[in-house]
């Protein structure tokens, strides 16, 4: 792995973990074993690359959840893989998790992946909800853009009580509810 790579990997690593305020340009040098001169070869500060961090896991997470939900199967079981699917709940999301960053929010540059991310992700649930509600699979009245916008607010929040509490079960709990609600809209 090219010196650009580990210092992009160890970037992502340290936001997930310690968030943009946290995270020292020294820190992400010395875990991914470059130098301070190999940094700004590569990047012009630590907003650079925290911003290629945060793209690259943005991409990753797209192309993971595009995979679940594109998947076969109806609406509601492909949306409930993907909110069951296996995933580190007391970590947080790892693009979730920069919300909660003032830096973060506060610098166009490194929000602006974030927004287009949960934008993206709510765009693409509301597609699967409306490909259930063509498919009969839905009842005509369920919404698909409101209905997106819940099912993101309930795994993110799901996230947050899940640390909060410093157990998994919340999360669990969040999970559950959110897909009996969706699974009360469905046709028999």
């Amino acid at each position: 792995m090219s010196a650009r790579e580990r210092l992009v990997e160890s970037a992502r690593e340290l936001l997930w973990e310690r968030g943009y305020v946290g995270t020292s340009p020294k820190t992400i040098q010395q875990r991914a074993e470059a130098g301070q001169g190999s940094m700004y070869h590569h990047f012009a500060g630590k907003e650079e690359l925290a911003r290629a961090a945060i793209d690259r896991t943005a991409e990753e997470m797209r192309a993971a959840i595009e995979a679940q939900l594109s998947g076969p199967g109806a609406a509601v079981e492909r949306i409930a893989g993907y909110l069951r699917r296996e995933r580190d709940v007391l970590r947080g999301c790892p693009v979730g998790r920069l919300t909660q960053d003032p830096d973060v929010i506060g610098t166009p540059a490194l929000r602006e992946p974030v927004e287009e991310t949960f934008a993206w992700l709510r765009a693409r649930l509301a597609a699967v909800v409306q490909e259930g509600v063509e498919r009969g699979e839905l009842e005509p009245s369920v919404d698909p853009a409101s209905t997106a916008a819940a099912l993101v607010a309930t795994l993110q929040g799901g996230y947050v009580l899940a640390r909060a509490a410093g157990a998994p079960e919340p999360f669990d709990q969040a999970i559950a509810g959110i897909l009996a609600l969706l699974n009360a809209r469905t046709v028999s």
